[in-house]
């Protein structure tokens, strides 16, 4: 975009705002039109309100690694794509536990190529990195996620940044695009399987990864609008790049910001910007309980089941219902590609084999993405701590 090569640019934080600080280095300007995809409390509410949504920044350790939170890898080497969203998390999460980033963990730079093999050979310890990896991997059966984003609560978003002149000569560009990313949203959330499928294909991430990001009660919401915790976000990321010495300069956020496009967008679709502003939900899950066929009226233990050659995942009220009908399934002779719970905390989408559960004496599971919170809920209304395999069998599943 500098070189003039490109007029428009999608990218997360800190890559825009480095964006902004190169075309004012250059003598031009570039601004951020819109918001794509992000959270405005890092992965998830963290509030036990089920209101989770995200970005997709965690910290992922090898599959058979002992750790089992952050707070285990003081003294570790933990690798992370510098400069990057996932950078100023990993640096905000290593304050969050009072430690010196330059003493108390080793910090180097791999990009998630490089970090996907180390993770494998055990070169490294942990590796931090932004949306798919920390959910990728996991999902290849190489590695589990111990840190989501959520628990730096700071907000983190992707963008679309444009060169400020050529938005100035054509308008009708930049808002019909806005119009286009309007549209393939209502498509998306009218049949994310279908389109998990499309970004498969276009990007080789696994449409059951796709699906975790961009279904009902997904990590990600598609708001598109500058929410103030957006604003402040990209403060942020400029002046934690400026004091990791790889920004110079100044850059006012609500300066570089501009949605007059966007709100031209809106209009032009017969939207309200301003609604849209104050909305803060995720995608709101519309389904039918795949055993009752009853409406799912409460969503903070949903859970879902993808099953190979069928066109649209199956929804359940609960994670114990999920999980006998996996049993059921399989003797069927069906193969399960994915198995979705939300935390029953932040309220974030998890890879339900990957989680944690903490079963009640009433047969009642509850999932989580850390050990430590499971054992947490635990300790507070009883019951016992157990991961996925435990999780599936019938002593687990009875009294329920």
């Amino acid at each position: 975009m500098v070189a003039g090569k490109l007029d428009f640019g999608s990218m997360a934080d800190f890559p825009g705002v480095l964006n902004g600080g190169a075309n004012q280095k250059a003598g031009k300007r570039s601004i951020f039109i819109s918001v794509l995809s992000g959270s405005v409390r890092g992965s998830g509410s963290g509030s036990g309100s089920g209101n989770g949504n995200g970005n997709g920044n965690g910290i992922v350790v090898p599959a058979d690694s002992p750790l089992q939170s952050i707070a285990d890898l003081e003294g570790k080497t933990i690798s992370v794509p510098f400069a990057s969203t996932s950078h100023g998390m990993l640096l905000r999460a290593i304050a969050a536990q009072g430690w010196d980033p330059e003493r108390d963990v080793n910090i180097v730079t791999q990009s998630p190529e490089v970090a996907g093999p180390a993770l494998q050979t055990h070169k490294i310890d942990a590796h931090a990195d932004f949306v798919p990896f920390a959910e990728l991997f996991p999902y290849r059966g190489f590695a589990r996620k111990i840190y989501d984003s959520s628990q730096a609560d700071a907000p983190t978003l992707h963008g679309t940044l444009v060169e400020k002149d050529y938005a100035q000569k054509y308008p009708e560009v930049v808002i019909a695009y806005l119009r286009a990313v309007i549209e393939a949203n209502r498509l998306l959330t009218a049949e994310p399987e279908k389109y998990s499928e499309l970004i498969a294909r276009v990007t080789g991430i696994e449409p059951e990864v796709d699906y975790l990001f961009h279904s009902p009660l997904g990590l990600q919401t598609r708001d598109l609008t500058w929410k103030p915790e957006y604003r402040k976000a990209v403060q942020t990321s400029f002046d934690t790049l400026k004091l990791l010495k790889r920004a110079d300069g100044d850059l006012n956020a609500n300066a570089f910001i501009d949605d007059c496009y966007l709100r031209a967008a809106f209009r032009a679709e017969h939207l309200d910007y301003d609604a849209a502003l104050r909305n803060y939900a995720q995608t709101p899950l519309v389904a039918n309980d795949a055993l009752t066929g009853k409406p799912i009226a409460k969503t903070d233990r949903v859970a879902q089941i993808w099953v190979r050659g069928e066109q649209k995942v199956r929804s359940y009220v609960s994670p114990e219902k999920a999980v006998q009908q996996i049993g059921k399934l399989e003797s069927q002779g069906k193969q399960v590609r994915a198995f979705y719970a939300q935390d029953r905390e932040s309220g974030i989408k998890l890879l339900g084999n990957q989680a944690w559960f903490a079963r009640n004496s009433d047969g009642q599971l509850n999932a989580f993405l850390l050990k430590d919170r499971a054992q947490a809920w635990v300790t507070q209304h009883g019951g016992q701590v157990l991961d996925f395999a435990a999780a599936r069998q019938p002593t687990a599943l009875a009294n329920r």
